[in-house]
Parts: C-alpha cells; sequence; structure tokens
C-alpha cells in the first residue's frame, strides 16, 4: 500500500511513522502511545521495537544535518531502543500530529500525548517521547527506512 489509497468508503486511507523514542520507551509509555492511536480509531500496520543505527538516523534526520543539534539527535535517538510503528486511517498523519500535541512538552496542551506524559529536561535536545511524519512525502519516505518490506 502506498502512503495514501482511497477505499470504496469515499475516506482516503493514510500511512504514517510514528516513533515512541527512546525516552518514551525507557519510562514504559510505548503501551500507552499505542493505545491513544488505537482509541483515536487508526490501525497499526507494523510494529517493531527497533535499536536504531547511526546510519538510518542520519538518512531519517538527513534535513537537519547542518543544524547544530543534528549530533545530539542522533546520540539521543542511539541512547535506547525505538518503537517504530506505521499507522493508518482516515487522515493519520494530520491526525496523530494533533495527537501527540506541541513540540515542547511544556506548552502541549493537556490532553496530548506530550501534554500528559512528556516533560522537559534539560539537554541538548528536547526529548518529545514521539515522532509522527509531517507530510504524505515525509510519511513515504520515513516508513521506507524503517519498515523497508513495507
Amino acid at each position: 500500500m502506498t502512503t495514501k489509497t482511497t477505499q470504496t468508503d469515499g475516506l482516503t486511507v493514510e500511512r504514517t511513522l510514528v516513533l515512541v523514542k527512546p525516552d518514551g520507551v525507557r519510562r514504559g509509555l510505548s503501551g500507552e502511545v499505542l493505545r491513544r492511536i488505537e482509541a483515536k480509531g487508526y490501525t497499526l500496520a507494523a510494529v517493531e521495537l527497533v535499536q536504531a543505527t547511526p546510519e538510518l538516523l542520519e538518512r531519517h534526520y538527513a534535513e537537519h544535518v547542518d543544524k547544530p543539534f543534528f549530533r545530539a539527535l542522533v546520540d539521543f535517538m542511539l541512547s535506547g531502543p525505538t518503537l517504530a510503528v506505521v499507522a493508518e486511517g482516515n487522515r493519520v498523519i494530520e491526525g496523530f500530529r494533533s495527537l501527540a500535541g506541541a513540540t515542547d512538552p511544556t506548552t502541549a496542551a493537556p490532553g496530548t500525548i506530550r501534554g500528559d506524559l512528556g516533560r522537559a529536561w534539560d539537554g541538548p535536545v528536547m526529548q518529545n517521547i514521539v515522532h509522527g511524519s509531517d507530510s504524505p512525502e515525509s510519511a513515504s519516505r520515513e516508513i521506507g527506512l524503517w519498515f523497508p518490506a513495507l
């Protein structure tokens, strides 16, 4: 299935990549993130606990390679396992990003993953529990990196 497919009922089903980052996995929040995805009505198409490699992360975060936080971000993502998820459903890209909340856990709205579960950590990068693709193009590229068999 491509990132976007129209079903016979007229709904457009999308796929998105969701990552429960090492801070979320370390804090035992993977199940809660998955629960919220499913409670929203999305389907889990693939789920895998992954110890990311530097090469995978460098490709995933390629648009940030020249930014000062790039190396710290890669190091953080290497600090423990990541739960990689492909979620699918009607407008799932937009829906999951809304479910995740603002990037900064301190300002993320209550009721969102980051607003309810995130904490502000002092450090070189934002540790905000989850990542979600920001567009159909990003979703397609990211799913291909984390789940090449899909």
